[in-house]
């Protein structure tokens, strides 16, 4: 399959349906070493959250710069460190790379200066196989903690899919613990649909998951399904490790609305939500993700990044 064009929309499910885009990645970089602002001023009265002793990381999920890391990928990470973040975090294409690949690109983000303390992943990286060892091996040259699946393969199942989904994962988990990783689950609004008998199914899978098993919180989708990422978080002590600060607005996207919002210009109750993560959600790190704005990539990085740091006290 070609590789998508930089200039066309993808949801994430639609991206990790594409089954080379991989190798269109790698196409388009060559190899790795080779091919390898403030301008949105916070609203009047908006919350700040004083800053502590404890700083935690910041970094992108590189979904957000897609066409810029298709165009070039060295100087799409050069770019986001420049814009202030300290970590990316690599999704699906990134198995597609060989292993000397991925030495090349732990040296590169080793001397820009970045870290990477997850990736996002397709079924097949957490499923007993050629990619899920070659996905091992790709974790720990890079430096990577959390191997997190992306998006469960179907969009909705009846409870008996979701426990037998719930056991895969749980079987992932006892694979990866032996080489220092750990598996996790990147929630999207399906996961927040009420089921026939009661329940949802983020709560079958926290409650039929080991206490070490990530619950990798995507704000913004927790907020499009009507849920409460508070309550959640809470629920959840010492499992929501990372974070997508994705927001989320009622409307369409055609109004600039939904989720093509900036970090902060939606609904999401972010001071609640942080105050959450940090005191009992076990937070270790912070990822921005957009899927689309009125800004190109790199605006936007540097606008939703300018409204953390101000949301943070700057710090």
């Amino acid at each position: 399959m070609p590789k998508p064009s930089p200039d066309v929309p993808l949801t994430r499910r639609d991206f990790l349906a594409r089954t080379g885009a991989g190798a269109a990645l790698l196409a388009t970089t060559g190899t790795l070493a080779e091919g390898l602002l403030a301008g949105t001023a916070q609203a009047a009265g908006r919350p700040v959250i004083a800053g502590g002793a404890r700083q935690f990381p910041i970094g992108i999920e590189m979904f957000a710069v897609r066409k810029e890391m298709f165009r070039d990928m060295p100087n799409t990470l050069r770019t986001v460190k420049q814009i202030g973040y300290q970590a990316v975090e690599f999704f699906a294409p990134y198995t597609s790379w060989t292993l000397p690949q991925a030495k090349e690109m732990r040296t590169m983000i080793d001397d820009i200066g970045l870290k990477c303390f997850s990736t996002h992943n397709g079924m097949a990286s957490l499923t007993p196989g050629e990619t899920m060892s070659k996905a091992i091996e790709i974790n720990q040259i890079l430096g990577a903690k959390y191997v997190v699946l992306a998006s469960p393969p179907f969009p909705s199942a009846t409870r008996d899919g979701w426990m037998q989904f719930a056991g895969q994962l749980t079987a992932a988990a006892d694979i990866l613990r032996p080489h220092g990783l750990f598996a996790g689950l990147h929630n999207h609004d399906a996961e927040w649909v009420a089921l026939e008998g009661g329940g949802r199914p983020m709560e079958l899978i926290a409650a039929n998951t080991p206490s070490d098993f990530v619950l990798q919180l995507d704000v913004g989708t927790t907020m499009k399904a009507g849920a409460d990422p508070v309550a959640w978080i809470r629920a959840n002590p010492g499992r929501i490790r990372s974070v997508h600060l994705k927001d989320w607005a009622p409307g369409t996207e055609a109004q600039e609305k939904s989720y093509r919002v900036l970090f902060g210009e939606g609904i999401s109750p972010w001071p609640a939500i942080i105050a959450a993560l940090e005191s009992v959600g076990g937070v270790e790190f912070y990822l921005m993700e957009q899927e689309g704005s009125r800004f190109d990539e790199f605006e936007t990085a540097r606008r939703c990044l300018a409204s953390w740091k101000q949301l943070r006290g700057n710090r």
